[in-house]
Parts: structure tokens; sequence; C-alpha cells
């Protein structure tokens, strides 16, 4: 999940929740010893060997907990391992400095194949893929009409990878149970940037390997939204530098390319191209029209004459008019509105004059997911995003009352499945801005087996599906031209809230992994 700040909706963004770091220095005990010479101290503690641990007095996360689960898949019975504790990061001179919560899924049988999974943000837990896309149990969450206070319920997963590969589910720091332990500036140094994110990520998934003894299974990887981002960079930082290679990557809702977004609104038609057609696809779902065909013809305009149009400018006032015209068909939007904007429709414009005699603001990860606006006369949006609103308290405690209850890791701490503080600190700088391109090209070019599934929304708009589109049309085709392949689905950033479209994605990766 990329995370969008309601103010900015068009730059590049980055997303999500908190760490907890708790410094304890009673004011009274230091006054006391300070009023004593140092001889008179026989009882003083010697100092910790982590200095940062008396900063961080937290309470010890648990050690790792295993419990057997089954469940029924088409008719068959699956019987599997889940397994949840921490794994420890450290830093160049060897000192813990993390712990990373990882929760793995695993079933006997020979040569199975192993898949990691990232959710984005950054500030994301990895509950999204888990719970909602691909983990063998399924939480209900949304869609338009469900409420974020209905009891959670957890059910069989009928569109699971499970029977296929082995699930392994990342936290990184700052998200679930995951957390730093030394201080704010060095977390902010050691994880909240782009590069070492990476690294340490990186460092995780090749010591699961080696633990589990695993380095000779086919390995693969998810990443969504943001996490789509560290997808290219985690394959070609582990196939370049670790010794780790990658089957496949599954790339879902990818914040692969901001400097489409960031190309120049002003001179550049790329910025609308992206946007466009998802917008057009959430109108057609509304009329209930919308189709691959409809889609097809819809990315050809956007090719073609949209396109065009936008570059001549006011040079050619009759290939404008059209365009306005036929915008306004493919939108139903206001026709003064869509000609006021010029056919170039900004997202929160769009999000809030869409549903706005309804009193409503639609959701820029699925512009048919609603809300009523709190501030509908405010200049701009100040509420937050419908779905992100609707998600989080359903993800947490279902999430929590699984690992807890279900599988018995009795843990002290709180669950971030979204950190806004994590997203707050977060420095991307120039690889943000880069996006993943490069890395994704080098990874395909280096491992001629290499498979990449780009899987969209259609009605996304916080990372559009045509985005993808275009950034593929002008990769090389590095032999088989089917390597890597953008596949849509209907729904929006999180498409697979959507059962037809959560089995589609198992089928459309399922093809992926029979290539191997």
């Amino acid at each position: 999940m990329k995370l969008l700040r309601p103010r900015s909706l068009r730059g590049y963004l980055i997303a999500c929740l908190s760490v907890f770091i708790c410094l304890s220095t009673p004011a009274a005990r230091a006054a006391a010893q300070a009023d004593q010479p140092a001889a008179a101290k026989p009882s003083e503690k010697p100092a910790p060997a982590n200095p940062e641990a008396e900063k961080n007095p937290l309470p010890p996360l648990p050690p790792e907990k295993s419990a057997e689960q089954s469940m029924v898949l088409n008719g068959k019975t699956l019987h599997y391992t889940v397994t949840v504790g921490p794994w420890h990061v450290r830093d160049k001179e060897g000192k813990e400095v993390g712990e990373v919560v990882v929760t793995s899924y695993t079933m006997a049988g020979p040569n199975r194949p192993v898949t990691f999974a990232f959710n984005g943000g950054p500030g994301a837990s990895s509950v999204y893929l888990n719970l909602g896309a691909i983990g063998p149990k399924h939480l209900q969450f949304g869609n338009q009409d469900e409420s974020p206070s209905d009891p959670p319920v957890l059910t069989d997963n009928q569109s699971t990878w499970l029977d296929f590969t082995d699930l392994v589910f990342v936290d990184p720091i700052g998200t679930g149970f995951s957390r730093s332990l030394v201080s704010d500036d060095q977390t902010k140094k050691l994880f909240y940037s782009t590069v070492p994110d990476i690294e340490y990520l990186s460092r995780i998934i090749y010591d699961w390997l080696v633990k589990n003894d695993r380095l000779d299974s086919r390995k693969y990887l998810i990443g969504e939204s943001y996490g789509g981002f560290r997808g290219p960079r985690l394959t070609y930082y582990l196939q370049s530098q670790l010794g780790v290679a990658m089957s496949g990557v599954v790339l879902v809702s990818p914040y692969l390319n901001p400097t489409m977004e960031t190309h120049g609104e002003i001179y550049s038609p790329l910025p609308w191209m992206m946007t466009l057609p998802s917008i057009a696809a959430a109108h057609l779902e509304r009329e209930h029209q919308l189709t691959p065909q409809a889609m097809a013809d819809i990315i050809a305009y956007t090719e073609g004459d949209y396109a065009t149009a936008l570059i001549k400018g006011h040079s050619d006032p009759a290939a404008t008019a059209a365009m306005i015209q036929r915008v306004t068909e493919m939108t139903g939007l206001d026709p003064t509105f869509v000609k006021e904007s010029g056919g170039r429709l900004d997202t929160q414009a769009y999000v809030r004059e869409v549903h706005r005699e309804q009193g409503k603001i639609g959701s820029v990860y699925d512009s048919n997911v609603t809300s009523f606006d709190p501030f509908p006369y405010a200049p701009q949006q100040r509420a937050n995003d419908p779905m992100l609103a609707a998600v989080v308290a359903p993800l947490t405690t279902a999430m929590v009352n699984f690992l807890t209850n279900t599988i018995g890791w009795k843990v002290d701490a709180r669950y971030n499945a979204l950190s806004y503080q994590v997203n707050e600190q977060w420095d991307g700088g120039d690889a943000l801005r880069e996006g993943s391109v490069t890395q994704l090209r080098q990874a395909v070019a280096a491992d001629p087996k290499l498979r990449v599934i780009i899987a969209h929304g259609w009605d996304d708009l916080s990372c559009p599906f045509m985005g993808s589109i275009l950034t593929v049309n002008e990769m090389p085709v590095m032999g088989d031209p089917t390597r890597v392949a953008v596949h849509e689905y209907p729904g929006g950033h999180m498409f697979y809230t959507r059962e037809s479209s959560r089995i589609a994605l198992r089928n459309d990766v399922m093809e992926m992994f029979s290539k191997h």
C-alpha cells in the first residue's frame, strides 16, 4: 500500500504508521545518583551490553512459536505449519539494532517453492497480502459498505497460494510487531531510508533461507505498492550482492516508476495518460459496462489521440475540442468540469467531484469505494482516505487475534498495520524519485529465466495501471517478450479484495510457476 497524503496526491508519495520507542530515565533516580560520589554506589548496575537497551527498555519479544493448522481448498485438506517470531537485525559492528517479525506458512513435501511477501507504505505491515490476498486465511475488507466496526471473521482462503508455494510474510521495522532497538536518529538512518531498507530486508530473506535449509528451493517474491517499488530492488540486490536468485517476481499495484508522475504535468502528457484510463474504468464499472475490450479501447485512445491532443495543445483547437468531448463521455463527469480542467483530470479533484452530489468522497485506491465527506466545503480534501479509514481496524484485530490466540504467540506490544510515523520519517532521497525500473531491467537481463508479473486493478488512482503499461512498453525485449507482463483486473489498488480478481491473480501466478 502506498499511503497518500490528502494534500499532495500527485507528487511522489510514501507512507505508513509507527515505531514505539520508550525512553525511561526517571528524574528522581538520576538526581539521587548525581548527589552521591562515584565510590558510594556499590549497588549501581553494570553498563548493559547494548547501551541502547537502557534508552529503549522494551519488553522482549517472545521466541519463535509454531502451530499446526489445516484448511480446505477446492475440496482438498491442506495441512500446514504457521511459524511466527522475531529475526535479529545487526549493524556493521554486529550489535543488535532491530527485530523483524516474520510469519511463515509451510507445508511438507519435496521441492516446495517459497515466496516472500512485502507490503508497502513505507509503513504498512504484510497483513494486507497475508489476510487479504494469498495467505491461507482470508478477511473480507476494503469494499463499499463494509464497516470497520464489524467483527472480523477469518475464513479459508480459496485463492491462497499455499498449495503451490510456501509463504513468508515480512513486516519491516516499524510495522506489525517489528521494531527498532536504537534511538530515533539511528532508527531513521538504519531503517527509514531507501537503501538500508533494501539491504536489511534482503538479509532477512537470506537468513530465513539459510536457517530453514531452503537455499536450493525455487524462490519468488511478491510486493504490493511501495512493496512493488522494493520488489525489483530486493531482487537485484539479492541476485547481485547476496547470491540469491529469484525465479519470479509479482508486483501488485507497484509504485514502480515515480518519474512519470513527476515528469512535468505542465509540459508532459504522461501524468494525465496514467490516470485517465483508471478514471474511465471506474465510470464503466458504475455503468456495469467494464470489460477487457472496453478497457483495451480506452488504452488505445489514451496512447493515441488523447496523447496527441495534449501535445498539440492550443495549436489544434479542433483536436482539443474533440478530446474534451471524448473525455467527458469516457468519465461521465460534468462537461464544464472537464472543459475547465483541459481534459487533464487531477486525482484529488476527481475523487471529490465524482461523488459531490451525494456528499461523499471517493478513495484514490478505488474511487468507487466512498465515505461521507466530513469537510465538503473545504478547498482541499481534509478527511482520511475512505479505504484507509475502513481497513486498519478489522485487519489489526484479525491479525492480532490470529497470532496471539490461534497460534499462541503472546506478545506485549502494539501491532501497527499502517504507520504514519514511519511514513513521515521516511527519507526516500534520489533513489525513491528514480524508481525501480533500472533494477527491474538489470535483474531481468541477468537471468533469462526470471519472470515478472505486474498486476494492477483498473480503478486504482494511487498507482495507475497505465503507468506500468507505458513503462513496460519502453523496456527492451530480452528474449521471451512475455517474461515481463502487465496483468489487469477489476478493482482498485487492493483489487484482491474482490474474489473474482483474487482468483484470477492466483491463476496467472500458478501459470508463471508452471514455466519453471
